[in-house]
């Protein structure tokens, strides 16, 4: 008898316990976890990851005389014409991990639903724009193969020669571009255009149009037709076409984050571009520089002495360091060399001033380029006066204490039609339209030769030409990927700053 009351007893509790287990996976699943993420908001995170990283003050814009420091150290770079690449190396790991990694991911995510082509087209546009970056910085770069670490497990990629990328990037803006359809998903949760299709399609041809320009000199055909497929499909029609990036308190523009934090007193404009402004009575410069006259230190660049007055603004010169610094401002009858003039770190370089990557002003200046090349038609002087009024009105859109008076500016574009040299005029006003855009700066400055700037004088040089023409490797790919950066260099060059990429003739 107490055998069977045993039986009862195990059997009712395997029962009960098999009662427990029943619906016991659903009582324990979160109904209101997120499970996966619209690949939208994938191609917003890479949209805000394509704002670039203070290296680019420190190399890009200094090769181009932009914006320079004479402190060395950690800042040492472009300055000095020397390498720096155990301290910086920012934007590759940047551009391959939050841009190149998620668009990949829209990209895949997006064919596989096949009802966000839209989306699908919008991700190959922003993914072309970010290898043309990479690319135009450091030449030869892993291209077919990257982005692929999570989806295909390639963690070692393969380098490609510059001038396949490049074929393919104008393959992608092609077709990307052409494809967008406004009978399609509008795909409003976009942080760039809220999905206008239209506005894409002109970004998209725009960048085509930049990426044939910038075989102007290594494939003249590749590039003409280019160049006549982007002005065919329509290019950007005004300022709200602008590629740019908003910031705000929470996500702060990163050069503008470091302007006014630890290297607020470090970085001046240099003589050739504050001296360019000034003898053409350029309005942009009052809305550009600033000046903390009688500064004799960092702490005294306060608000009561800061001046905007363009007849007052002097650039510090090009070679020093340090100690140079305090020479040359002892020689201009200046307090120190923080009485120089600054980009102003309050208006166009302030924590939450918008980034811009690809403007109407900039596209206009390469169909007037264009134009003088014969490889468009039109009125070549019509597109520069329009690109010199875009960029112009464009500063207005850091601040509106920026804004540049209509008189003003009409009275500049009087006194300042093309020249008897137009490749230089459009070069150096190109220049101008690409400050703080500093990867396309020095891209544009290489491939034209304009403006036409004195090397820095620097003797203490790692270069052996006038000018660096690449960035090197980050130390992170050269221990990581070692194979693969080697097959790059035996193909390319030697990985130091006097190299030259393909397109650069």
């Amino acid at each position: 008898m107490k055998n069977i009351f045993k039986y009862i007893f195990l059997t009712i509790a395997v029962i009960s316990v098999s009662s427990c287990d029943d619906g016991f996976d659903e009582l324990n699943t979160n109904k209101i976890a997120v499970t996966e993420i619209d690949p939208a908001f994938i191609l917003n995170q890479a949209l805000i990851s394509s704002s670039f990283p203070t290296e680019t003050v420190v190399f890009d814009m200094g090769v181009v005389q932009q914006i320079i420091s004479p402190n060395s150290g950690v800042l040492a770079g472009a300055n000095f014409n020397q390498e720096n690449r155990s301290v910086f190396g920012q934007l590759w790991p940047q551009y391959y991990r939050d841009v190149i990694r998620n668009v990949k991911d829209v990209i895949n995510q997006s064919t596989e639903s096949g009802n966000r082509n839209n989306l699908l087209q919008m991700a190959r546009i922003v993914q072309a724009n970010a290898f043309m970056v990479l690319t135009d910085r450091y030449g030869d770069i892993p291209y077919s193969e990257a982005g692929k670490g999570f989806s295909d497990g390639v963690v070692l990629p393969k380098y490609d020669k510059q001038q396949d990328i490049y074929k393919d990037i104008i393959k992608e803006l092609t077709e990307a571009s052409a494809a967008l359809s406004t009978s399609g998903k509008t795909e409003a949760a976009d942080i760039l255009y809220a999905g206008d299709v239209v506005k894409w399609k002109r970004l998209g041809y725009s960048l085509l149009l930049r990426a044939g320009m910038r075989l102007s000199e290594a494939d003249a055909t590749a590039a003409k037709a280019a160049v006549a497929a982007a002005i065919a499909g329509g290019t950007m029609a005004s300022n709200d076409d602008n590629f740019r990036i908003k910031h705000d308190a929470n996500y702060q523009n990163p050069i503008g984050g470091m302007l006014n934090a630890s290297e607020a007193n470090n970085f001046y404009m240099p003589k050739p571009f504050v001296d360019h402004l000034k003898n053409t009575n350029d309005p942009r410069l009052q809305s550009i520089a600033v000046r903390y006259v009688g500064a004799k230190s960092g702490p005294g660049q306060t608000a009561d002495v800061a001046k905007t007055d363009p007849s007052l603004q002097i650039g510090i010169p090009m070679g020093n360091d340090n100690a140079g610094a305090v020479a040359a401002a002892a020689a201009d009858g200046l307090a120190s060399f923080y009485d120089y003039s600054q980009i102003d770190r309050r208006r166009l370089a302030n924590n939450t001033a918008p980034m811009f990557f690809a403007t109407y002003a900039q596209t206009q200046l390469l169909i007037a380029e264009a134009i003088v090349r014969g490889w468009s038609t039109g009125n070549a002087q019509e597109y520069y006066k329009s690109g010199i009024r875009a960029h112009m009105e464009q500063m207005a859109l850091y601040n509106a204490s920026a804004a540049v008076p209509e008189a003003s500016i009409q009275a500049y574009l009087d006194a300042n039609p093309l020249s008897a040299n137009p490749m230089k005029d459009i070069g150096t006003q190109y220049w101008i339209a690409s400050l703080l855009n500093g990867p396309e700066a020095f891209a544009n400055f290489r491939r034209t030769g304009y403006p036409q700037l004195a090397p820095n004088p620097y003797p203490l040089k790692d270069i052996t030409g006038d000018f660096i023409n690449r960035l090197t490797y980050p130390d992170s790919e050269l221990s990581v990927n070692s194979t693969n950066v080697q097959a790059a260099i035996s193909q390319q060059g030697a990985d130091n700053l006097d190299t030259k990429v393909w397109w650069d003739k």
